[in-house]
């Protein structure tokens, strides 16, 4: 956890502790880069990041993050944000963030969240993870959890990759972005939730040849997006 909220953070270990987490907390954005790149450090299975931190912005940690060349450039990153700051949240999501829960928060929905995406990381060693999906040129390796077009592989966060997966296992199937939401995170969208949108403009811009024409993740108005089965 990158917070400079001390009593806040340890608020959060210690109910995370409780659950059989362990917990490693920096007070502020060097810190916290420097703990994920320490190799004499457990490997992080998740970020939760303050978007406020005292000598860097909490979005400039997730692009810094998220270039990073190696795993730590897929490592789940959860955004702590202001509540009713929309523009914050969507910025966050195009940088790469994989989820955010707006201040306050109760434990019970931090705890709830990061089991779900330790849930969406374990089923790629479950049986099914084993299939690797293809569309034409497009490649879904569940047990790797890499998606590659035309032998490049595509750069996508962990949420996007789940969201992807959602998509592909259902092709040919309209899927509202609540049932989307549902499957992948658990819960019901909130009112007026770009979150959706804004990952599968990411995903479009990895996996399309024109992101402004998509022909494998098609918009239906009013109701949400289909996976097409029959892709070039």
């Amino acid at each position: 956890m990158i917070e400079d909220d001390n009593r806040l953070a340890q608020m959060v270990g210690e109910y995370l502790g409780q659950s059989g987490f362990a917990f490693s907390h920096a007070p502020d954005a060097r810190s916290g880069l420097a703990r994920l790149q320490d190799a004499g450090q457990p490997t992080a299975d998740m970020v939760i990041l303050d978007l406020m931190l005292p000598d860097m912005d909490g979005l400039e940690v997730c692009r810094r993050v998220r270039s990073m060349g190696n795993d730590l450039a897929r490592v789940p990153i959860l955004m702590l944000t202001a509540k009713g700051d929309p523009m914050d949240r969507i910025v966050g999501l195009e940088l790469g963030a994989d989820d955010y829960l707006p201040k306050p928060f109760e434990p019970r929905e931090l705890l709830a969240r990061i089991r779900a995406v330790l849930r969406r990381k374990g089923e790629s060693t479950g049986q099914q993870a084993h299939k690797v999906m293809r569309f034409g040129s497009l490649e879904i390796d569940r047990d790797a959890r890499t998606v590659v077009v035309g032998g490049n592989t595509c750069d996508l966060t962990s949420y996007q990759f789940d969201l992807l997966t959602t998509l592909a296992e259902r092709a040919g199937r309209v899927l509202t972005r609540d049932q989307i939401m549902e499957a992948v995170r658990g819960r019901e969208l909130e009112a007026f939730d770009r979150s959706i949108d804004v990952h599968m403009g990411r995903i479009r811009a990895a996996i399309e040849a024109d992101p402004k024409n998509p022909k494998r993740i098609v918009t239906v108005r009013g109701v949400g997006y289909v996976f097409a089965k029959q892709q070039d």
